[in-house]
């Protein structure tokens, strides 16, 4: 959404009012006094798009993961803690674009552990998850999926369908969840080969809803 500059002239009770309230949301005064006007004229904002977005996202995400407090309107980090001996925690950063495009924004993953083999499983996991990812996006016609695997970092880019700002934020927690899901049952199994046939089917059954 394109933006211009412009001279108001305001009381100075209101721009100290509207500084307090900014810092309280972690903004910056243009971007608040922007957002209350938008909210008044009844005019859509970026913010206000990615605020019902994670709105969506947080009411259908499962209890397994703990939302985090956030300090941007564009990025939620939330955490899961997979069963296993280790416990180990996983961070999941969703950040949006504020104009998106072909992509929507970028899901990072992230382990949190100093457990050599379990970084390792981890690795090995996200391998097999961005060539089923690949395959399956591809055999749908979406062929610009797009990822990156960096010791114990997962990062992938979130396709622009053209859903609503509610049918988003369900696509990204049903991903998010799906996700999870996938990741405990490797970590449950013994071999991965007995389990990717049903790891691919519930995938796709993800697919057939949204894609993201």
């Amino acid at each position: 959404m394109k933006k211009s500059v412009y001279s108001l002239v305001l009381m100075d009770d209101v721009i100290r009012a509207v500084d307090r309230e900014a810092y309280k949301r972690g903004t910056s005064r243009s971007n608040l006094i922007n957002q209350i006007l938008a909210e008044h004229l009844s005019c859509e904002t970026p913010e206000m798009r990615m605020q019902d977005i994670f709105g969506s996202l947080s009411g259908l995400i499962d209890s397994c993961f703990s939302i985090q407090q956030q300090h941007s309107a564009s990025l939620m980090t939330l955490r899961a803690a997979l069963e296993y001996k280790y416990r180990p925690t996983i961070s999941y950063k969703v950040e949006l674009d504020r104009s998106p495009g072909e992509f929507l924004g970028t899901l990072k993953v992230q382990i949190r552990t100093q457990n050599i083999a379990l970084i390792d499983t981890f690795f090995t996991y996200f391998l097999y998850r961005r060539r089923l990812e690949a395959r399956c996006l591809a055999a749908r016609g979406y062929k610009n999926y797009d990822s990156s695997l960096d010791g114990g970092v997962f990062k992938r880019s979130l396709i622009n369908t053209g859903l609503s700002p509610e049918q988003t934020g369900e696509a990204i927690s049903r991903y998010l969840n799906n996700l999870y899901n996938s990741m405990q049952v490797c970590l449950s199994s013994k071999c991965m080969d007995e389990v990717e046939p049903a790891l691919a089917k519930d995938y796709n059954d993800m697919l057939d809803e949204y894609i993201i």
